[in-house]
């Protein structure tokens, strides 16, 4: 195994890759920013350097810098984690090149798959289905040649994720706006303006595979998950394995993941995710070069450590079992709870965190990057921690999930649990009625009308929960305890 491992993250995340470094005995190093010095994951390593940045997340971007601290602290491991640098092929070069192992798919195949017009190619060379397209580069005739693809229509960035870049365009003067909108952020956020244009599927479910490659085109698989329940183009309810599916058509996702990323030769874990229309017709969407934030419903339903299993790969070249070795079991479910407004459209939230108290739920895990304390900023993402539950069968699973939301207290900065657990609890959800436009057609599980008594209420217990007001509230003093005996 390794000597050391460094983890390029923060938040969740961070601690989820610490605990088990920990667990394995493997010395770690946690890189932070100043306002991440009392952060969780800065207390779990066994070493910890800080970096600088004009400004908080670009931090965590510097490559440099990150690569700086492998180099003084002696790591021969790097685990990027999600986000940040975690898909870029150019700092998973460089960190190979300075002799450390890249915990992840090597650069080529980064390059190779995080591009989604090249990977579109790679799919329908394997026989995947992949959705009409047409790729968008600025020629006058290429709006009205997307338009002949029928609408309504997806314009996406090639280079992009987490709903950056994507803009849907039910007629041809919608697509001319949204081909100008998406070209700009794909250019801002990625700094390529590559964008396309691809047919949109009505009611789509939102199912991907998680699969593990030796990167010699070996490749297993661990089953599907259903994503659909989303806000903005990020999801924030995940199950697996995905309800109510024909099991031919399940199947036949699973294998062209499988083969998708054996023609890839794929190393490590990695996400295949495809669009499931209510006909059954299936395309694929996209692949995620690392670990997902979901990844627990899958560890809960096959027993299976994907951390320990991209480590050991990372390692040793190899998978370290066989799909055949590979069995699941039960349901689990994944809420994300978030620091935002879901009733102000998902408005993110600021404040520091009063009173945190977990769920008594049994079977309950909860995978956090903070703690009573925490001081929750507009720096990074509204992420705060993930409340996952496993049971024998869905519906159990729902119903332990709602019960966990409910019990689940974070007071200091507003978050999405009541919303979560109404959504849950809905009949809709229970019926497994899902697809990606779940909210927006049951709009009164997050619009709830603002109580501003409620909203008080909230604040003052928030304060009594803060230490530092309980300490200066008790230290004063009481003037009947000062006046001994004396009464008027």
């Amino acid at each position: 195994m390794f000597r050391k491992v460094l983890v390029a993250n923060r938040g969740e995340i961070a601690v989820r890759v610490l605990r088990t470094l920990k667990r394995l005995g493997i010395p770690s190093v946690a890189v932070f920013h100043f306002v991440d010095r009392a952060a969780p994951h800065v207390e779990m390593a066994d070493e910890r350097v800080e970096l600088t940045g004009a400004v908080p997340s670009a931090a965590y971007l510097d490559s440099a810098q990150i690569l700086e601290a492998c180099r003084q602290l002696n790591v021969d491991a790097l685990h990027p984690g999600y986000g940040f640098l975690s898909e870029n092929a150019d700092f998973a070069e460089t960190v190979t090149r300075a002799g450390i192992r890249f915990i992840g798919p090597d650069a080529a195949v980064m390059r190779l798959l995080g591009d989604k017009i090249r990977s579109r190619e790679l799919a329908k060379k394997a026989g995947i289905p992949v959705s009409p397209s047409v790729e968008l580069t600025g020629l006058a005739d290429e709006v009205a040649t997307a338009a002949k693809l029928g609408f309504p229509l997806l314009v996406k960035a090639s280079a992009g994720g987490g709903g950056k870049g994507m803009k849907i365009a039910r007629d041809l003067p919608e697509l001319e706006s949204a081909v100008t909108l998406a070209r700009s952020e794909a250019a801002r956020y990625f700094g390529d303006a590559r964008i396309y244009a691809e047919r949109l599927l009505l009611r789509p479910r939102h199912i991907e595979v998680q699969i593990l490659g030796d990167g010699q085109g070996n490749v297993v698989h661990l089953g599907e998950r259903e994503c659909s329940i989303q806000r903005r183009y990020q999801k924030i309810i995940e199950e697996s394995p995905a309800s109510a599916i024909d099991p031919k058509i399940r199947t036949a996702i699973l294998d062209s993941a499988v083969a998708l990323t054996r023609e890839a030769k794929y190393g490590n874990a990695g996400t295949v995710e495809f669009i499931l229309g209510e006909d059954g017709t299936f395309f694929f969407l996209e692949v995620n070069a690392r670990l997902q934030v979901e990844h627990p419903v899958t560890e809960l339903v096959t027993g299976i450590e994907l951390v320990e299993a991209q480590l050991r790969i990372a390692a040793e070249k190899k998978l370290p079992f066989t799909q055949e070795q590979i069995t699941f079991s039960g349901h689990a479910i994944e809420m994300r709870v978030c620091a935002e407004e879901p009733e102000r459209g998902f408005r993110p939230a600021v404040g520091r965190i009063g009173l945190l108290r977990l769920p008594r739920t049994v079977d309950a895990r909860m995978d956090s990057g903070v703690r009573e304390g925490t001081t929750v900023t507009s720096a990074f993402d509204s992420l705060l921690l993930k409340l996952i539950v496993h049971a024998e069968t869905r519906g159990e699973a729902a119903l332990k999930a709602q019960t966990a939301l409910q019990e689940l207290t974070l007071l200091g900065v507003s978050t999405n649990i009541d919303a979560l657990a109404r959504i849950v609890g809905s009949k809709p959800f229970r019926a497994g009625d899902l697809h990606t436009g779940f909210l927006e057609e049951h709009p009164t599980l997050i619009e709830t009308p603002v109580d501003p008594k409620a909203e008080e209420h909230a604040r003052i217990i928030a304060a009594l929960g803060d230490p530092d007001f309980r300490r200066i509230a008790f230290a004063t003093p009481e003037p009947h305890a000062s006046i001994g005996a004396f009464r008027n």
